[in-house]
């Protein structure tokens, strides 16, 4: 059997699987206006914030250093069984959600979550590096990312739907099985990498690995692919670029994943069901912005750009939208216009952060992208710790204005990691040692 267009029901399945990650980690943020005080009786208001940004400090500790360990793993074992490993682990650990009775226990759960949904990214961009040519990357990275986005619509009012017909505990067990679904259709479809997969048609083989760097009549890709180890890849400048630039966007993302129920119930008093009906509409923005990023990088390409001014102005474009919204939300007046102030934040956000999660396959070889992906992704989650850590701090008081002004220097860092320490986008070469 042969099946047409292959590498794009690949990238579609691993996008379903973002929208999954992104469901099961939202459930708690969404659930905790309206259980917290059953779960917390004795805390105050701020106590209780307290609590859940320690619950999600946890998280995203463990989901740090869940990249670096899965960047590995992906190199090692490949992209097949390892999201078999990662969303099989992370369903699993979103039931267990159910039996969680205070702030241990949530964290424990929440600790084998972050380590598991971890492997989502580096696995996607290892799969990228597989099984798409170079001018297509940024298109499939942002399909992949658009899952995050769509998980985040869906995530939100249908969190808010079932709490309507199940308890809490149950919605958790309930998402933790769409997981374990998943994986029937992934082990079934991708049997073997596209040189060898026995379905892909000859013409897609070709256009596929022919389509990707170092390649000629003489050598095989992977003898001519540049694939450091992990302490020469450290020592590259483009490596800190990709690391830095990765530290700096990706907290403010977070900002808006962990806070937005909880900006939503403070500032504006809403319960779950209130924010079933407005908390969906910020990532609506960061659909099309992932669309947008990855359809503007793939148009310029074709139109005769280079790599290095593809990814460039693209990021540099998706900071400029986001700079003044961030700004804007401190004071965004009513419910409906803040929550759209936040949709073009995470326009701009995906707008750029496609393109910056295709620069490992850009600059190395694909046995090291996964390496260099887990590891700016781990650098990208601490810097979203600090800021989660951070927030009920520069929020004590109702005012998120603070927060926002930090979001906004994040996107100059940025745009300033990737102009500097990045020269030139294109495929390195291993240093000549004298």
């Amino acid at each position: 059997m042969k099946m047409k267009n292959l590498r794009w029901w690949v990238i579609a399945l691993i996008a379903l699987a973002t929208v999954i990650n992104y469901i099961d980690r939202s459930a708690l943020s969404v659930l905790w206006p309206d259980i917290v005080e059953d779960l917390f009786p004795d805390e105050s208001a701020l106590e209780r914030k307290q609590i859940y940004a320690n619950i999600s400090i946890v998280f995203i500790l463990s989901y740090a250093f869940g990249q670096a360990i899965f960047g590995k793993i992906f190199d090692w074992v490949g992209t097949r069984l390892g999201f078999v490993l990662s969303i099989g682990v992370w369903s699993l650990a979103t039931a267990a959600h159910a039996f969680a009775q205070g702030a241990l226990s949530f964290s424990i759960f929440r600790a084998i979550l972050g380590v598991a949904e971890a492997g989502n990214w580096p696995g996607a961009a290892k799969s990228n590096a597989d099984w798409f040519p170079t001018k297509e990357r940024a298109l499939a990275q942002g399909i992949f990312n658009s899952g995050a986005a769509i998980g985040g619509i869906i995530a939100i009012p249908l969190i808010a739907y079932l709490t309507v017909y199940f308890s809490w505990q149950m919605v958790f067990i309930v998402i933790g099985l769409v997981g374990l679904l998943w994986l029937i259709p992934w082990i079934i479809l991708v049997k073997a990498p596209p040189k060898s997969h026995p379905w892909i048609t000859d013409e897609e083989r070709e256009y596929i690995l022919t389509g990707q760097r170092n390649t000629d009549a003489d050598c095989t890709l992977d003898d001519k692919e540049y694939n450091p180890s992990t302490k020469e890849l450290l020592s590259r400048k483009e490596s800190w670029g990709v690391i830095i630039a990765s530290a700096a966007i990706d907290p403010i993302w977070w900002l808006f994943v962990f806070w937005i129920p909880i900006y939503l119930n403070e500032v504006y008093a809403m319960d779950v069901k209130s924010i079933g009906i407005y908390g969906w509409v910020p990532y609506v923005g960061a659909m099309f912005g992932a669309w947008f990023g990855g359809l503007l990088a793939q148009n310029r390409i074709k139109a005769g750009w280079n790599t290095d001014k593809t990814r460039k102005l693209t990021i540099t474009l998706g900071c400029l939208i986001m700079l003044p919204a961030l700004l804007a939300m401190a004071d965004p007046g009513g419910p409906t216009t803040a929550v759209m102030i936040m949709a073009v934040i995470l326009f701009g956000f995906q707008t750029a952060i496609g393109n910056v999660q295709t620069l490992p396959s850009d600059l190395f070889g694909k046995k090291a992208v996964g390496t260099l992906a887990g590891l700016s992704g781990m650098a990208a989650k601490l810097g979203a710790l600090g800021l989660t850590a951070l927030v009920p701090i520069l929020t004590a008081d109702g005012n998120y204005t603070p927060a926002f002004v930090i979001g906004a220097s994040l996107a100059v860092i940025a745009i300033a990691a990737v102009w500097i320490f990045i020269p030139k986008v294109e495929p390195l070469k291993a240093k000549i040692k004298n």
